[in-house]
């Protein structure tokens, strides 16, 4: 296990998730309502000192080996469109970030699967340090709750309405662990979320696609496609190296016949790449014949990546090309971009500062200087087609 800090060689196991079968196990020798009660505060964010109703005895010897949620909010970022970006601290110091977006009809959550991404994708910053680990269960849970927990809500009057796998890493990269989550997250006696307040956003791995129809779980499923053009869509994705725009087409029409959802199609324009007439026709073309939806939104910027943003009046050209042969499409309000809103951009930051910080209080002679940086370096994983 990689961590950005490690601040301890054990990590406490967290108890949000567990079931109740599995907490009565922990709590041996307490009422039998016991574990219910605990997986209750779990829910709702509650520490396991917060656990009052728990017997002195019983909440010291749970915080020798375990923690109520796995995650705590190290920043909060406010925007002048009424976003907020949360990052994310792991027990074992890993960061990730998510987005709470309100909105009139509820509140949207998008919480990230993966510490970085193997995907590569040219526009995205999440990936630019590669894979470090997958997210547990728990985990990718624990956000949900964190921000749940820190917008006022509870387990049975949610702060967090609706939820969107769209942070950093591919969900369907994280396949056993995602699908956890989705169980946990919609269960009666958890957060209860409807599976239809919940969109997974993939790269276009098209036979976990096929693998999440045939699952039982029906949310809403959002194919980042980003170009209808093969060779201009391996340039921008190199998941498209292994699974072919046909190939994911075919996923994406295989899980609406299975599930009966209308399939999203995430298009980020991308100022001059992806943006023209051709690309417009060619979308129309390959998303027809089932119900899917086009959801057009303009590149959040990356500064360390040369691509560009189009300005409103071209995207919206774009929308009413789509639109004038008969595409469902929209143009997507993009939130957050006063802080650094597109995943990947705050954790990269925050991590340059703690390390410029470090460099501060530790001097060192040029040699000792260049063994910290190759012992700091994670071991990455990129996304290979072998």
């Amino acid at each position: 296990m990689n961590a950005e800090t490690n601040e301890s060689t054990k990590t406490p196991t967290p108890l949000l998730g567990l079931s109740v079968a599995e907490l009565a196990e922990i709590a041996t020798g307490a009422p039998s309502y016991t574990a219910k009660q605990i997986r209750a505060f779990c829910f709702d964010g509650k520490s396991i000192d917060d656990m009052t109703s728990l017997g002195k005895d019983l909440r010291a010897r749970l915080k020798r080996d375990y923690v109520s949620v796995p995650v705590t909010v190290e920043k909060v970022f406010s925007s002048a469109d009424g976003s907020k970006k949360y990052l994310f601290k792991m027990t074992d110091g890993n960061l990730v970030e998510g987005v709470y977006m309100p909105h009139d009809y509820g509140n949207t959550l998008c919480v990230s699967t993966q510490v970085g991404c193997r995907m590569g994708c040219a526009f995205c910053a999440s990936g630019m340090d590669g894979l470090i680990r997958n997210l547990s269960a728990a985990e990718i849970l624990g956000q949900v709750v964190a921000v749940n927990s820190a917008e006022g809500g509870t387990a049975k009057k949610r702060a967090v309405t609706n939820i969107v796998l769209m942070g950093s890493g591919e969900p369907l990269d994280n396949y056993g662990n995602v699908l956890r989550f989705l169980d946990e997250v919609s269960a009666e006696d958890g957060l209860n979320v409807s599976e239809r307040n919940i969109s997974l956003s993939t790269s276009g791995l098209a036979d976990r696609m096929r693998n999440l129809a045939d699952s039982g779980h029906k949310v809403t499923l959002s194919v980042s496609l980003h170009s209808p053009f093969d060779d201009k869509r391996s340039q921008l994705m190199p998941v498209n190296r292994k699974y072919h725009i046909a190939d994911l087409m075919a996923a994406a029409r295989y899980y609406f016949e299975k599930t009966g959802r209308r399939v999203i199609v995430e298009y980020t324009l991308i100022d001059g790449e992806n943006d023209d007439e051709a690309s417009a026709k060619e979308l129309v073309k390959i998303t027809r014949g089932f119900p899917a939806h086009i959801n057009l939104i303009r590149l959040n910027e990356v500064k360390e990546k040369s691509l560009k943003r189009p300005d409103a009046k071209k995207a919206n050209e774009f929308l009413a090309l789509l639109q004038s042969m008969g595409a469902s499409a929209t143009l997507r309000r993009s939130f957050g971009g006063d802080i650094e809103g597109a995943c990947g951009q705050l954790r990269r930051r925050v991590l340059a500062e703690k390390n410029a910080e470090k460099r501060i209080a530790q001097p060192a002679t040029d040699n000792e200087s260049e063994g910290r940086k190759e012992s700091a370096k994670p071991r990455r994983s990129k996304f290979t087609t072998v």
